[in-house]
């Protein structure tokens, strides 16, 4: 018995590397479109459910990807192709606009005026406390006082203030804009 392992054993490929490519482009494309169209909220706010979802469903796609790999070649094969589209994506969408229009969300307006608007905080799941609470951290306590609050495509909810929120007009009617969902 030897201490050093066979690295020829290591190297070899029992998968084409071609097939490696292709079987990993496809689950990074299921995968990539399945989140970009499902999940909104970016790694910064994602939820315990959210990270073990991915952590599944990473798991359930190595197969997939891999079809049996044995070597370390066929890894780093299969590695640098989700790392290669990864990367792409980037840039392309730092290049192209029609590439940033698929690779991120529009933002989503969630306040117009004082006024929630519920059909968009029911499709991302915000509720009214969380939306509060981020209206809150952006030193508003008050519908009233937002002109325009946004879902950003990194999840964050971006406030812009009304006008007369400084002189503390439009206090009018604030209860009615605040019931729940």
């Amino acid at each position: 018995m030897t201490l050093w392992p066979d690295l020829g054993e290591l190297m070899r490929f029992d998968v084409s590397p071609l097939e490696l490519v292709l079987r990993g482009s496809l689950v990074y494309w299921f995968l990539f479109l399945l989140l970009r169209f499902v999940l909104r909220r970016d790694a910064g706010s994602i939820g315990i459910p959210d990270l073990l979802l991915l952590v599944i469903v990473a798991d359930a796609s190595q197969n997939a990807m891999a079809g049996g790999y044995q070597s370390v070649s066929e890894g780093c094969v299969l590695v640098a192709t989700l790392v290669g589209w990864n990367w792409l994506l980037d840039w392309g969408s730092f290049r192209f606009k029609a590439v940033r229009k698929l690779v991120e969300p529009p933002p989503l307006v969630l306040v117009r005026r004082g006024r929630m608007i519920r059909r968009n905080m029911r499709r991302e799941f915000v509720t009214v406390p969380e939306l509060m609470a981020s209206l809150r951290t952006h030193g508003i306590d008050k519908l009233a006082d937002v002109k325009i609050a946004r879902m950003e495509p990194d999840g964050a909810i971006s406030v812009i203030r009304e006008e007369h929120a400084e002189d503390g007009a439009g206090d009018e009617g604030d209860e009615e804009r605040r019931a729940p969902i």
